[in-house]
C-alpha cells in the first residue's frame, strides 16, 4: 500500500518515523508533498522516503493520502487535490476542519479525520478518529492502523465527539506541562536547582502516570491511597479543593471544547 503525505510538518514526521519504526510499512511506500526544498530534503535523509514538490507527483500510484497541512491551508490544498483524486482514502489530522467540509471540497465520502496529540512525536500518543459513514470497515481499519503507528486510538461515533477529543487529550498536553512546570516552580523555591526541580517534577508525574495506567483500580482510589489521615498530601489536596482547582481544570476543558467547536465553524466557511 502507498501512502501519500501532504505536509512534512511534526505530525507527519511522527507518523512517518512510527510506521517505519514498527516496520508497518517501508520507505518505498511512503511519499511527501513538501513545498520547502529544506523540509524535503531532510525527510528523504532521515527517513529515504519519496518528498516531492508538487501534489500531482506525490500522490501519483497512492491508495491513502494523509492531510497534514495547517488548518488554514487546507482549504486551498483541497481545491488543488480535487481534480486528481481517483478513489484515494483521505485521512485528515488538520485540527479543526470538519469530515463534511473536507468530503464537500473534494467531492468523496471516503474521509477519516484525526485529532492525534503531540506525544505522537515519541510514538506515545493517543489519537481519536472519526469516519464519515461512507468509509467501509476495511478502510477504517487502514486508518487506525497508520495512526496506531505514534500510539494508542479511540474512535468516535459523532463527530462533535472530536472538539471533546481536543480538549481533553488534543490540548492536555499543554495542561499537563502546565501542572509540571507549576510543580518545578514550587520545588525551587523550596530550595532545589533548576535541574534538580525539573527531574522531580518530571518523573514523579511519569511515574504516576504509569502507576494509573497499570492499576486496576481508579485513580481516585490511587490518591486516597497516598494521602493519610492528617498528613502533608491531606494538607495539599485540602488547599487545592479550597482553591477549586478541580473545577477551574474542567470549566478550562470545557472552554477548549467550546472554540474548537467555534473553529470548525471558521474553518468551514473557508468555501
Amino acid at each position: 500500500m502507498n501512502i501519500c503525505f501532504i505536509g512534512g510538518g511534526n505530525m507527519a514526521t511522527a507518523l512517518i518515523g512510527g510506521l517505519l519504526q514498527q516496520k508497518v510499512f517501508s520507505a518505498n511506500e511512503l511519499s511527501v508533498v513538501e513545498k520547502s526544498s529544506e523540509a524535503r530534503g531532510r525527510l528523504q535523509s532521515q527517513f529515504g522516503v519519496h518528498a516531492f514538490e508538487t501534489i500531482a507527483q506525490g500522490i501519483l500510484g497512492s491508495e491513502v493520502i494523509i492531510l497534514a497541512v495547517k488548518p488554514q491551508q487546507l482549504f486551498e490544498v483541497c481545491e488543488q487535490l480535487s481534480p486528481l483524486l481517483t478513489g484515494q482514502l483521505i485521512i485528515s489530522i488538520a485540527a479543526g476542519v470538519r469530515a463534511c467540509d473536507i468530503s464537500r471540497w473534494l467531492n468523496t465520502p471516503d474521509i477519516v479525520r484525526c485529532m492525534p496529540n503531540t506525544p505522537a512525536l515519541i510514538q506515545s500518543g493517543v489519537t481519536g478518529l472519526y469516519a464519515l459513514p461512507g468509509v467501509n470497515p476495511a478502510r477504517r481499519e487502514i486508518a487506525e492502523g497508520i495512526l496506531r503507528g505514534v500510539g494508542n486510538t479511540l474512535w468516535v461515533e459523532q463527530e462533535t465527539m472530536l472538539d471533546a477529543v481536543t480538549a481533553i487529550s488534543g490540548s492536555g498536553p499543554a495542561y499537563v506541562f502546565y501542572f509540571i512546570d507549576a510543580l518545578q516552580q514550587a520545588a525551587q523555591q523550596l530550595g532545589f536547582n533548576e535541574e534538580s526541580a525539573r527531574l522531580l517534577a518530571v518523573e514523579t508525574f511519569l511515574g504516576a502516570a504509569k502507576l494509573a495506567k497499570c492499576s486496576d483500580v481508579s485513580v481516585s482510589e490511587l490518591r486516597t491511597r497516598v494521602t493519610s489521615k492528617n498528613g502533608t498530601t491531606e494538607r495539599a489536596l485540602l488547599s487545592l479543593a479550597a482553591n477549586q482547582v478541580a473545577e477551574h481544570i474542567v470549566e478550562a476543558a470545557l472552554a477548549a471544547d467550546a472554540r474548537s467547536r467555534e473553529m470548525g465553524d471558521e474553518l468551514g466557511r473557508a468555501s
